[in-house]
């Protein structure tokens, strides 16, 4: 049986980091459970929305069979009560829910001259997640240290896509979650729909924190409900993406760059023959609502940042929060950007 499905979600709501693009000293007030001052924790805000996150992806139809995940802390803290309350749910032999580390979908840094941190690896956070990692999980594709270009990006997150649905299809797993950073939560939106904007800036596919998008293959769609699988906006240029290597316990092995071939998945064709998107960031499970969106700004590298000026995170930086629908009880005002 093929992947049918893909979930996809971004991490909650976390604390922040600074960095400074003439030396590449990352730093951060609050100190990360990993000891990397860009792995930070989720706020108890954040907490808050992972554990409602988790009674959502309970009940999704069809039942989540897999979970693949960026290794930075806050992306595996969001999908943990999910794994857990599943493990409790269901007891049958052989059918645990592990949390699969894929660097593939991780953290998207902006090109540099200085080398950008890496998430920590096993030894490290098997023992803040206790029962939770697959220790025996290879990650597919490690993204370079210097950073990548927006275009980079795209075809980094197509060129993981494309294996790991190969890799799902082989071994007949029907659906499948993704839990990752909010630049990679729109990249995958257009490598997998094969819509990617002439202006990578517009605001097409959200990422709101644990906000849920859904993915379903198109020849699914038009088989099982009749809809027609969606056309394409206007291509971007294809450009290889640079891969690094890493392996899991941290440390960089081999930085040398290497360029696949083309994937094609631009012009609306999709990666693996290409998705269309049922939920796109839905936020109805959270009692907060849509809160601190993002997307791109069209600046694409630290190279040209101001000397001896710390910059609020990448994700900040490189980008643009969106204000989105968020619920305020008791009137009360909300800062879409959380506290920190």
């Amino acid at each position: 049986m093929p992947l049918e499905v893909i979930y996809v979600t971004r991490h909650g709501f976390r604390s922040n980091w600074l960095v400074d693009p003439s030396t590449g000293a990352y730093s951060a007030t609050i100190r990360s459970p990993t000891g990397g001052p860009a792995d930070p924790a989720l706020t108890a805000h954040g907490v808050d929305q992972a554990k409602e996150l988790a009674e959502r992806l309970l009940v999704v139809d069809p039942p989540i069979e897999r979970v693949y995940s960026s290794m930075y802390y806050r992306c595996l803290q969001t999908v943990e009560p999910f794994v857990r309350k599943a493990a409790e749910t269901d007891k049958t032999p052989g059918r645990r829910l592990l949390i699969r580390g894929e660097t593939g979908i991780g953290e998207w840094y902006g090109a540099a001259d200085f080398e950008h941190p890496v998430p920590a690896g096993h030894d490290v956070l098997q023992p803040l997640f206790p029962g939770l990692l697959d220790p025996e999980y290879e990650p597919l594709v490690v993204p370079t240290r210097k950073g990548e270009g927006i275009d980079d990006l795209h075809e980094r997150v197509a060129k993981t896509m494309d294996a790991l649905i190969t890799k799902c299809d082989r071994e007949g797993v029907r659906a499948i979650l993704l839990c990752s950073h909010a630049a990679v939560v729109i990249a995958l939106g257009r490598v997998l729909t094969g819509n990617m904007p002439e202006s990578t800036d517009v605001e097409d596919f959200r990422a709101f924190t644990c906000g849920l998008s859904v993915y379903r293959r198109r020849k699914m769609a038009s088989c099982d409900t009749g809809i027609r699988p969606g056309a394409g906006t206007a291509a971007g240029t294809a450009a290889g993406a640079e891969i690094g290597g890493l392996k899991n316990n941290g440390r960089t092995a081999d930085l040398a760059s290497e360029k696949g071939p083309e994937l094609g998945w631009r012009d609306g064709r999709g990666v693996s023959g290409g998705w269309d998107c049922h939920l796109n960031s839905d936020c109805s499970h959270l009692s907060l609502g849509e809160e601190r969106g993002w997307r791109f700004s069209g600046d694409e590298s630290f190279k040209d940042a101001p000397a001896g000026q710390s910059m609020l995170d990448a994700g900040a930086e490189l980008g643009v929060v969106v204000e989105g629908k968020a619920k305020h009880p008791g009137g009360e005002k909300r800062d879409s950007r959380g506290k920190l």
